[in-house]
């Protein structure tokens, strides 16, 4: 992860608190300390890939607590991976920083950090890697998610058919509000 400026002991220090410790157990991640990660794949196994970034005002409020906001952006990254049959693996996290007044202060990231290491408790996903940069917008955060799929099983929206079953979780429109 690229290190931008953080008040308390610079942007090494800001990555050492809050999201080293969401790549422990995965030895490719290097504790975050390097440019990139390495990862290898399972023999027989197709690595699937997708992103999805939110920036604050138009994919959340920005009043929205951390834990929510953390949940959010991990989570439609993991059901992009469900909907293709994939096993979540890994994740790699961008976080563009706003200046100033408008930045998260330590408490918002320890809360933010605290759901993603709960997420990845419960799906068994670990951080790899990203970015952090700092920004005169608003708060933006872009989540890579890696998974995996038995070569040549996974499941696309091309392959749908007449007849196909069709299942959703939650009650439809949860996410709109």
């Amino acid at each position: 992860m690229n290190r931008p400026p953080a008040p308390d002991g610079g942007e090494f220090g800001f990555i050492a608190r809050h999201f080293a410790p969401l790549a422990r157990g995965e030895p490719g991640a290097f504790d975050l300390t390097d440019d990139a990660a390495v990862l290898t794949p399972e023999p027989g196994r197709q690595t699937v890939v997708t992103t999805d970034v939110l920036v604050s005002g138009v994919h959340f409020l920005p009043d929205t607590p951390p834990a929510d906001v953390a949940h959010k952006a991990l989570s439609v990254n993991l059901s992009d991976l469900a909907a293709m049959g994939a096993r979540a693996d890994a994740y790699t996290l961008g976080v563009a920083v706003p200046r100033g007044a408008d930045s998260p202060d330590d408490a918002w990231w320890d809360a933010f950090c605290g759901r993603l290491a709960a997420l990845q408790a419960h799906t068994g996903v670990v951080l790899v890697g990203g970015d952090t940069v700092s920004t005169p917008g608003p708060l933006s955060l872009s989540v890579t998610a890696l998974g995996s799929v038995p070569a040549g099983r996974a499941l696309r929206r091309a392959g749908a058919a007449a007849g196909d079953l069709v299942c959703l979780s939650g009650t439809v429109g949860d996410a709109a509000l």
